[in-house]
Order: structure tokens, then sequence, then C-alpha cells
């Protein structure tokens, strides 16, 4: 056989056996699974994905914590406010009810002076309880300041006999409740125990300045 052939059929022969190798070593990866080691542009360019990934990540949690910061502090504003108007509520029901407390009161001569008990409320809120409530005000123009105190004289029947008990009883701090000082007027307002089986018949309120009565006014209960 000429050598020319001799050499194209070696050729041909290392060919196939080179491709035979080759699918039989592509065979074999596959069926162990086994994955050639990435080249090193692979390598960096996974890190720098990988980097990025971390770079956002890192962004949106910032995002996450200061929106939750600010969450928080709107509930505490919230909560702030709303104690605020609670409070707000409370006043202005008292003031609605000073109002309607003065609208009731008579009205005051401009010729009158000195210190008056312009009206005096009083009701048993229980057996024992009485509660009041009074406006002490100085008439006409002043140009003082008026210090003194209450008194109160509760007229009862108590073991089938009439009585009377007077508050405060001397106690220095029954005493410091019902001080008075004002310059215009002073709004009064409390509760009185009267002993228990006690039947409460009247409540008379004095205003007192140095052991004298300078005003008083009763009431029916």
């Amino acid at each position: 056989m000429p050598w020319p052939l001799k050499v194209g059929l070696i050729s041909v022969a290392l060919g196939f056996a080179a491709a035979v190798a080759m699918w039989t070593y592509d065979l074999g990866r596959s069926f162990t699974g086994y994955t050639p080691p990435a080249g090193t542009d692979q390598v960096a360019e996974l890190q720098r994905e990988t980097e990025a990934l971390r770079a956002e990540r890192d962004r949106y949690s910032a995002t996450v914590t200061a929106a939750e910061s600010q969450l928080n502090m709107a509930n505490s504003a919230q909560k702030q406010l709303a104690a605020q108007v609670k409070l707000l509520e409370v006043e202005n029901a008292r003031l609605k009810e000073d109002l309607a407390f003065f609208e009731k009161l008579m009205p005051v001569s401009s010729s009158s002076k000195g210190v008056v008990i312009r009206q005096i409320r009083a009701e048993l809120v229980s057996p024992t309880q009485i509660q009041y409530q009074l406006l002490v005000m100085q008439d006409g123009k002043t140009e003082r300041d008026f210090a003194g105190n209450l008194q109160f004289v509760v007229t009862l029947v108590q073991g089938g006999k009439n009585a009377m008990i007077i508050f405060p009883d001397g106690k220095a701090s029954d005493v410091e409740k019902f001080k008075l000082g004002f310059k215009h007027y002073q709004r009064m307002e409390g509760v009185l125990t009267v002993p228990d089986g006690a039947l409460v018949k009247a409540i008379q309120a004095r205003v007192l300045e140095k052991g004298q009565i300078r005003a008083q006014e009763s009431a029916k209960l």
C-alpha cells in the first residue's frame, strides 16, 4: 500500500480514537457530576456580583431601619397627642361646668360691697357624705386681696336628737383645705363626712375673716 495512503489511514484512525476518548470522558463526567473548575475571570465576576448584592441588601436594610424608626416616632407622637386631647377634653368639660355655675348666679348690684357667697350647692352623694360647691366673691371695686377661711355648719338629727357639726374640726390638714385667698373670686368644692346613721337637714357656709363672720349662706338637703 502506498505510504501516503498509509498515513491517511493512520490519521483517520487516530482521529477516531481521539473522538471516542473525548466521548468517553464526557460520558463519565456526566455520570459522576464532575464540573471542571471555573476560570479566574468567572470567579472574579461572581465575586463582583456577590459584592453588589451585599451592597444592595445593606441599602435596603438601612431604608427599612429608617422607616421603622420614623414609624415608632409617629406612634409616640400620636400617643402624646391623644393624651393632650384627653386632658383638653377634661379641661373643656370643667370650663363648661364653671360656665353653667356662673350662669346660675344672681346679678350682683353695682352698689354692693364686701365679701359674699353668691351660691351654694350641696347634695348627699352617700349616707355619710355631703358634696358641696360654692363661689365666694368680693363685690364692687376692690383694691385688696381677701384672706380668710371657710366654715360649714351642718344641721342634722342623730340618735333622735338635733345636733350640729362644724367643719373644719380643728385639725391642721382640714383647716388648710378651707383657706380662702383671692382678690375677685374663689371657687370652693369638696366633700364633708358626717357620722353614720345621721339624718342631714341643712348646711350653712360661712366666710370668716380673723374669726369674724363676713358672709353666710344656707342650703337645705
